[in-house]
């Protein structure tokens, strides 16, 4: 194999993810404002956008209660969830994505849990930032992952840096998500605030104070609400133009930021939440609070059960439409719908319920409050299945990633 073998054919990889992601997002015409906008963002999401998932795998496993030998199909974005998924029970999990960046990822962790130890695992998953990383993968993990995942990680990047050198440097710091994160702090040093001074808190109230001095006089300032205010300057959170209005309920975008930025540093303990560390610290903390996947104690759990994950580039819908009525027995849909038109929803939930398990469980979140599927898909598919809503507000509220407005909880009628 040539290097031109290993890079050229990343760019076919990249095209094969925006015509996916495309087909989920796009709904109006090309030349059209809203179709301009909707083609900016299937372009930024086509690359890697998501270093770490941001919902939080602890209210998952709660709702979904999970028991040996179970089928969940899931969105797989950056894989942390599904690790966690199969270090809480051992089920078989099928991670489905659109995103080829996400794929290499998710493939990617899964050639560590099975090649390396579980020093060098943690080094190259929550340190993310030394040169060792880079050995590691050319050393014990590129000849073991399958051809197109190890084209991605040694491609270059159009600083013409290799991939995997992200993990070199940082990287948290990386992805679309990352560098959302890393702008927003410089932002925030060249208005005289610190964002990072959070990590120093030692307690609730320490983060309280410093929210109020360092983060909240910055989200007031009219050059920070009026970039918020903006709907491409939030496709760094992975938020789509179909999403917008959804987060958004009608307020100004900049009230609905300041008050998820206040429920995240404010509303958790810091030594117990991950997803403020990523935010305010652009990575895991030394010593500090990791997904689970990442402890120590479920690395020997992990690599007894990895043969039992596979991971496919696929979407959803013809995931389970190529599946076995009723072999399906958990759902883990993230916020995906929030992007869905009412015909694509509708299709979704059909094969959602003719593979669904009796009892199955099917658990998602949305950048609104309330849940969507009322009056937007079929009541005959509706009816099938019930929606526990006080515990899925109960759930929501104990999300620490702080980021969505709901999540929801239905369970298939017997």
């Amino acid at each position: 194999m040539t290097a031109a073998d290993l890079h050229e054919p990343v760019d076919i990889t990249r095209r094969r993810s925006r015509a996916l992601v495309g087909a989920a997002v796009h709904r109006h015409a090309a030349l059209s404002r809203a179709g301009i906008t909707e083609r900016i963002f299937t372009h930024a999401f086509s690359g890697l956008v998501y270093p770490q998932i941001w919902e939080d795998p602890a209210v998952d496993l709660e709702a979904m209660q999970l028991e040996p030998g179970q089928h969940v199909v899931a969105i797989a974005s950056g894989g942390c969830n599904i690790l966690s998924y199969l270090a809480a029970a051992p089920v078989r999990i099928t991670g489905v994505d659109l995103n080829t960046a996400h794929i290499a990822l998710n493939r990617l962790k899964h050639a560590a849990i099975r090649h390396l130890d579980y020093g060098e695992f943690h080094s190259l998953f929550a340190d993310a930032a030394t040169a060792r990383n880079v050995r590691l993968f050319d050393q014990k993990l590129a000849r073991r992952l399958d051809l197109q995942s190890r084209r991605y990680w040694t491609s270059r990047d159009w600083r013409g840096r290799r991939r995997i050198s992200a993990f070199a440097r940082g990287f948290y710091r990386s992805g679309l998500l990352g560098r959302f994160i890393a702008t927003g702090h410089a932002l925030a040093r060249s208005l005289g605030g610190n964002p990072a001074a959070i990590a120093t808190a030692q307690s609730l109230e320490d983060q309280r104070a410093i929210f109020e001095r360092e983060i909240r006089p910055l989200l007031r300032r009219p050059v920070v609400r009026s970039i918020l205010d903006q709907r491409a300057s939030l496709f760094g959170l992975g938020i789509p133009p179909a999403q917008y209005e959804a987060l958004s309920e009608g307020r100004p975008m900049h009230e609905v930021i300041e008050e998820r930025l206040e429920r995240l540093a404010c509303s958790f303990d810091l030594k117990d939440n991950y997803f403020a560390w990523q935010a305010f610290n652009k990575g895991y903390g030394r010593g500090g609070p990791v997904p689970a996947y990442l402890e120590q104690q479920n690395f020997s759990a992990l690599r007894e059960r990895i043969d039992d994950v596979r991971i496919l580039n696929i979407s959803l819908t013809a995931h389970l439409a190529a599946q076995p009525a009723q072999s399906v027995d958990r759902f883990v849909l993230l916020d995906a719908q929030d992007w869905m038109a009412d015909d694509v929803l509708a299709e979704l939930w059909q094969e959602i319920t003719r593979t669904a398990s009796p009892k199955a469980r099917v658990i998602f979140r949305t950048a609104g409050r309330d849940t969507i599927l009322p009056g937007r898909i079929p009541d005959s598919v509706l009816d099938q299945w019930s929606y526990m809503a006080p515990q899925s507000v109960e759930l929501g509220a104990r999300d620490r990633s702080a980021i969505y407005g709901g999540f929801h909880l239905y369970i298939k009628k017997a």
